[in-house]
């Protein structure tokens, strides 16, 4: 499978499949596909699975794409303006990304829900209690809100993210909360009660332009009904 991303606040990635190679997505996210793409809605591993994605903020059904008779192509759109990454995932290389964040992979990924081992990083952390874990062997396409930092953890090394911004880490990192001191910084800082704090090893991506801030900052102009 080769593949290009382009575009820049809006970008899409554009796959090019040798002849029966498969891509799997969520259903609804194909954005285009030349004709001889084959379609199959499947649960993608059973109903356990299926239920799994559902939790962790993806649908219950995938897309099973597949190059038929020649080679394909088939392009993914992001949702929101932002970014696509494209990750190598393998034994020992895996990921964790934030619900939602799966935009599509070659066959050999596998995508399950993510229980946080400490329930209050889970609860007040930012992306609360479920995220998800892409395993398996293949290369895997993510949802990025805006742009993108990169940091690679030392071992106990930490960092602390205000709510929302922590895009994706390795499986080797951990994730908690912290609150925040004082009653003034809480009463009047405009952060919030509680940072996530993410301890290495291992490599945490942030992202520039969380959707819920968006949400919060457009909502006081949206007209309410009467």
């Amino acid at each position: 499978m080769k593949y290009e991303i382009k575009g820049d606040s809006l970008p899409v990635v554009i796959c090019e499949l040798e002849n029966g190679e498969k891509m799997i997505t969520e259903s609804g996210a194909m954005s285009w596909m030349s004709p001889n793409m084959k379609m199959e809605t499947s649960s993608n591993g059973g109903v356990g699975k299926a239920f799994g994605r559902m939790v962790s903020g993806e649908k219950m059904f995938q897309n099973i794409y597949t190059a038929m008779n020649g080679t394909g192509t088939i392009a993914f759109a992001s949702s929101f303006p932002g970014s696509i990454r494209a990750f190598e995932i393998s034994p020992g290389n895996e990921l964790i990304v934030q619900k939602s964040g799966f935009l599509a992979s070659e066959a050999g990924v596998n995508l399950s829900v993510f229980f946080q081992k400490k329930i209050g990083g889970g609860l007040f952390g930012g992306e609360g209690f479920i995220m998800q874990k892409l395993s398996g062997n293949g290369i895997a396409f993510v949802e990025i809100d805006g742009s993108t930092v990169e940091y690679d953890l030392q071992p106990g090394q930490q960092i602390v993210i205000d709510t929302g911004y922590l895009a994706a880490m390795s499986t080797t990192c951990t994730i908690d909360i912290q609150k925040v001191p004082g009653i003034k910084n809480v009463l009047f800082g405009g952060e919030g009660l509680f940072n996530t704090v993410v301890t290495g090893p291992g490599k945490v991506i942030l992202q520039t332009l969380p959707i819920n801030n968006v949400a919060s900052v457009i909502r006081p102009f949206i007209p309410t009904g009467n």
